[in-house]
């Protein structure tokens, strides 16, 4: 497991609970949505009003709730399949400046986001059919990419993982 700053000795076990919680709950409500929406459809020839619409939101947050779980695990999809050739110091620095550009695109969309939500708000932007308001859902993703950029900066000093020799993940 990855050994973390002050600021994630603190926050590293609610942080999980929560992106998981969220995560959990969002594909629940997607999967259950799924279901009653096809089950109305077929069965009482009338599907849930906005059902595409609110998956799509759900999906949202599925994704931005995750990432900061799977960035804290360093579990995202990686094509390595050069890396044991690479000499032990290019991969560390390799492994060191993706984290760092991870944390610094991270920032700048969480940056960018949080304005985003901010010009909603006051344009008061909501959903086409279901007229959700979009700016709380904007808010959210910027704070969960700017905690998953904190997690990739806790992660840049570590030495990189040799993933399918851990076996944490499938080798193909």
């Amino acid at each position: 497991m990855a050994t973390w700053g002050p600021f994630f000795l603190t926050v590293n076990r609610p942080l999980e609970i929560l992106s998981g919680a969220l995560s959990a709950t969002a594909v629940f409500a997607i999967m259950a949505l799924t279901f009653y929406d096809v089950g109305g459809r077929k069965l009482l020839s009338n599907s849930i009003p906005g059902s595409l619409e609110l998956t799509e939101m759900l999906m949202v947050v599925v994704i931005f709730a995750a990432l900061p779980m799977v960035s804290r695990h360093d579990e995202h999809v990686v094509f390595d399949s050069l890396d044991d050739r690479l000499p032990a110091a290019l991969r560390r620095w390799q492994h060191r400046i993706v984290h760092l550009l991870c944390a610094a695109m991270l920032l700048g969309l969480a940056w960018v986001m949080w304005d985003a939500a901010g010009q909603f708000l006051a344009n008061g932007e909501t959903s086409a059919q279901l007229k959700i308001p979009k700016a709380p859902f904007l808010y959210g993703m910027s704070v969960m990419a700017a905690l998953t950029a904190l997690a990739h900066l806790a992660l840049w000093r570590q030495d990189p993982r040799s993933g399918a020799d851990d076996g944490s993940g499938v080798a193909l």
